[in-house]
């Protein structure tokens, strides 16, 4: 029995979750070696780490909005090359403190994931760590920090440039209505649960970055 997500979507249209996600108890979200899972207007902690969990109450809704919000980081990364015939997009991987990793389940498995990092197309005028940051928001709630560059990868319509991130403030429980869980997942148990062929490239690069 499908339930209606509590955030209508783009157009104003209801939600219905088909396959409803199935949260962790509280005590996971502060245990390090634990897969915690929380789905949309779900109990969570007051803090996690020592930072927060509270809904973003004045994020940006425009896209001038996100291009203020955004403020750029000097990192050292390439020039970004799209190549013919395919969308910008960037994406960001959230490393909590406790050396975890956010991601979101992806509603009715949208895509054909079960779990993935935020990612999603950059909009006219904006850059790709704007894009990476909004991302982040709108299908995990959180609101990220970017760091440093990961890598490029290509999809099959779009070109996507990755950014380790880190979380500043927001909560999971407050995902955008193309989650319908968010995932705070053990650095070793990425690969059981990100599981689709696309993630493993940004999984390695993760894996790779960590230990350099």
């Amino acid at each position: 029995m499908s339930i209606l997500h509590p955030c209508p979507d783009d157009d104003g249209r209801p939600v219905p979750i088909r396959q409803p996600s199935i949260p962790t108890p509280l005590s996971s979200w502060s245990d390090p070696r634990a897969l915690a899972t929380v789905v949309p207007g779900g109990a969570l902690p007051a803090a996690l780490n020592g930072l927060p969990l509270a809904p973003w109450t004045d994020a940006p809704d425009t896209t001038q909005g996100w291009s203020a919000c955004a403020m750029e980081a000097a990192l050292d990364e390439p020039p970004f090359v799209l190549p013919a015939g395919m969308a910008a997009a960037a994406g960001a991987v959230i490393l909590e403190d406790d050396g975890r990793v956010w991601l979101v389940a992806p509603s009715n498995r949208f895509g054909g994931y079960a779990a993935t990092f935020p990612k999603g197309r950059v909009d006219p005028g904006t850059s790709l760590q704007c894009a990476s940051v909004r991302e982040a928001f709108e299908e995990s709630g959180l609101r990220v920090r970017v760091d440093a560059f990961l890598l490029d990868i290509r999809r099959t319509q779009t070109y996507t440039r990755y950014y380790i991130a880190r979380r500043t403030g927001g909560s999971p429980g407050c995902m955008g209505w193309e989650s319908q869980a968010v995932h705070l997942a053990p650095l070793d148990r990425l690969r059981q649960v990100a599981v689709h062929p696309n993630d493993a490239p940004v999984i390695a690069a993760l894996e790779c970055w960590l230990g350099s």
